[in-house]
């Protein structure tokens, strides 16, 4: 009987029976972590964390899932115990490896893509923190001088237990989708140290009014995708009603599938946000000293309007996916820059093929990360280009930010294909199908950046007298 209602539940909202049991295991999340606030001890608190993300991922992917976790867990906190001078460097490399294999043994790109569901989603998310963990413990044994901001707040100084570590790990409110935090984050919230120490005034920050709009924007996110994703087939791209369409109706379908996907997206990260809110963990400090209104961003993945609206591609990594950009950032990103030399294309690069690379060996994904390097790199040069124009000119300028916005719209969902359908074929007959638009348009605006070099403009300061 059970069994018939799942899979009437299942039909009902068009997914298989494993995608429903991982969505209301996905949603126990907020109740979940709401109960961790009542667990009386810090001892307590790491078991409880350990235990009810172990137990949801069992119920969600099986038992071999916890299996599978183990594994990175190992690498990460063996490599701290034995050998910390090179323990990031051990546990990415490893950690990444264990990954790869994984996604490539089940094909996960493609499980998702039919509507399955694996424990490899949840797999990524643990593989960034046992890494972060791992560099952080390193950086712990360097002198704070010539360290970055980042680096010194995030370093270890001492190893964490393996109880602090199993509940870091397996947190459930972040364990399944992200987003992904810091193990200092997660033991000064633990022993109410740090922003999450009690104030003077004794007050304690409420989640429930943030919790209830991550809650709702949940459920508008859902409902736009269920309403939507009949409508914009992704299999539409290798029919050939497609291709009997014009190229401003082929455009518009690319839009409108990039559009529908991102829906789902919004839906996974605001119900993260909404348990890690309830939790207290997202809680990032107050807005002013009168501690009128608590902050949220530790929670925050995904700024909606920041990426639909979004003036240039740079800032799409601000919104989009927003602890994954920063965890890139600060351990890819910035430690593959040479002190003293600006970051470059190659940087850029190098940070977005390890974020394909995370995601899976699917062609698609190789595609759309190279693609939105040069997508990013095309935005900047014609930012650039916009700060050349002297300040009297303003509307030269606003020209130029909607020259800006329309490229990032057109390239982005473009790109967007190729994470969508993920197979070599489908995204190129997808890319053909619109003159390779999206590609040719950043490499010429790159080329005409090397042939028409500007310097900014800068306002002249008066001489002191």
């Amino acid at each position: 009987m059970e069994l018939l209602d799942m899979n009437s539940m299942a039909s009902s909202i068009g997914v298989s029976v494993a995608v429903l049991r991982f969505l209301l295991c996905f949603v126990a999340t907020i109740p979940i972590s709401f109960l961790w606030r009542f667990v009386p001890s810090r001892l307590g608190k790491h078991i409880y964390s350990a235990a009810s993300g172990a137990f949801l991922s069992y119920l969600s992917f099986g038992f071999s899932s916890n299996l599978h976790f183990l594994v990175p867990m190992t690498i990460g906190y063996a490599s701290m115990a034995i050998y910390r001078p090179l323990s990031g460097f051990i546990t990415f490399f490893l950690g990444f490896a264990y990954l790869i294999g994984c996604h490539v043994f089940y094909m996960s790109g493609d499980a998702w893509k039919e509507g399955g569901i694996d424990s490899t989603g949840a797999l990524m998310v643990l593989t960034l923190k046992v890494i972060s963990c791992s560099i952080n413990y390193n950086d712990g044994m360097l002198k704070e001088e010539g360290l970055r901001e980042a680096q010194k707040k995030n370093r270890l100084i001492r190893m964490p237990s393996l109880i602090e570590y199993f509940g870091y790990c397996l947190c459930c409110g972040s364990h399944f989708a992200g987003p992904v935090f810091e193990m200092k984050d997660y033991l000064e919230w633990t022993e109410e140290k740090g922003i999450w120490a009690v104030s003077e005034k004794g007050k304690r920050p409420s989640p429930y009014g943030a919790t209830i709009r991550a809650v709702f924007q949940a459920a508008i996110c859902m409902a736009l995708y269920l309403y939507l994703v009949p409508q914009f087939p992704l299999t539409r791209f290798t029919e050939p009603v497609y291709q009997e369409w014009g190229f401003w109706k082929r455009f518009g379908y690319q839009y409108m599938a990039g559009f529908t996907a991102r829906w789902k997206y919004y839906f996974i990260w605001s119900i993260s946000e909404a348990s890690i809110i309830i939790s207290g963990l997202g809680f990032s400090g107050w807005t002013d000293e009168t501690q009128t209104k608590a902050k949220w961003d530790r929670a925050k993945n995904v700024d909606i309007l920041g990426v639909e609206l979004a003036k240039s591609a740079v800032q799409i990594p601000l919104f989009w996916n927003i602890q994954v950009s920063t965890w890139l950032r600060h351990y890819v990103y910035e430690r593959i820059v040479k002190p003293g030399k600006k970051a470059g294309f190659f940087q850029l690069l190098a940070t977005q093929t390890v974020s394909a690379v995370w995601h899976g060996l699917y062609p698609g994904y190789i595609i759309f990360f190279v693609q939105s390097a040069l997508m990013i790199d095309g935005s900047k040069a014609i930012y650039r280009w916009q700060q050349a124009i002297p300040p009297k000119m303003a509307m030269l300028r606003n020209v130029l930010v909607l020259i800006n916005f329309l490229y990032t719209v057109v390239v982005l969902n473009y790109s967007s294909v190729g994470f969508m359908v993920l197979s070599l074929h489908e995204t190129l007959v997808a890319f053909k199908s619109v003159y390779y638009i999206g590609t040719v348009i950043p490499i010429a605006v790159l080329l005409l950046s090397y042939l028409v070099p500007v310097k900014p403009v800068r306002p002249k300061t008066r001489k002191e007298e």
